[in-house]
């Protein structure tokens, strides 16, 4: 049920005529589609965007916190879908400092599980409402350099699926492998995306 077919929805320049481009993730129950609408707000224009699907609109069954082991093989399969993204955009020319990450609730956290797990500098990532996977975080599963990559974060306290003790362990992790972190927490906030979660990540990451 959890092989994640490469399955992506391409928008913006087409990856052979782009300098840059930004893989998105989608969160459980979103789509490639859904989160691709991102565009009309996010600094997007001069990128390539490109959205993988995952299968049954779920990246691994259970929550990002649960034993790793309850999420495989699930998980290792959505790390090789952002993997193979990764490798075709870099087939295309375009290097790792330009190519940049961004992801919702899962799909923040997938997306920073496969940069630290993969660290080198890259263009900039943004993980709205998310934290590394696992019950536990085994630093030994995480390698590599960031070399000052800037990482944007934000997420609600009390989010219901993400705690801010998770984000900031996260952080601590990131910030110890070299990412410039930066992060805003925001009391109160339902589990979504606000305008000014987009403004800082444009701001940081995106200028």
């Amino acid at each position: 049920m959890y092989t994640h077919s490469l399955n992506i929805i391409q928008e913006g320049i087409p990856l052979g005529e782009a300098k840059k481009a930004i893989i998105l993730l989608h969160g459980r129950g979103g789509s490639a589609q859904d989160i691709i609408s991102l565009r009309r707000s996010l600094n997007l224009d001069e990128m390539a965007i490109l959205a993988p699907q995952a299968s049954s609109n779920s990246w691994y069954p259970f929550s990002f916190m649960a034993p790793v082991l309850q999420n495989q093989p699930a998980l290792d399969s959505a790390l090789k879908t952002v993997s193979d993204v990764v490798e075709q955009i870099e087939k295309s020319g375009i290097s790792p400092e330009n190519i940049f990450f961004a992801g919702f609730s899962q799909g923040a956290c997938l997306t920073l599980e496969y940069v630290a797990r993969n660290a080198k500098r890259y263009g900039g990532v943004i993980a709205f409402t998310g934290g590394l996977i696992g019950e536990t975080l085994d630093e030994r599963n995480y390698s590599g350099d960031f070399a000052n990559t800037p990482v944007f974060i934000s997420t609600g306290d009390p989010d219901p699926h993400v705690p801010v003790s998770r984000v900031k362990e996260s952080i601590a992790i990131l910030e110890r492998m070299n990412a410039f972190v930066t992060f805003n927490i925001y009391p109160g906030r339902p589990h979504t995306i606000l305008p000014g979660e987009i403004k800082l990540a444009n701001q940081h990451i995106l200028a």
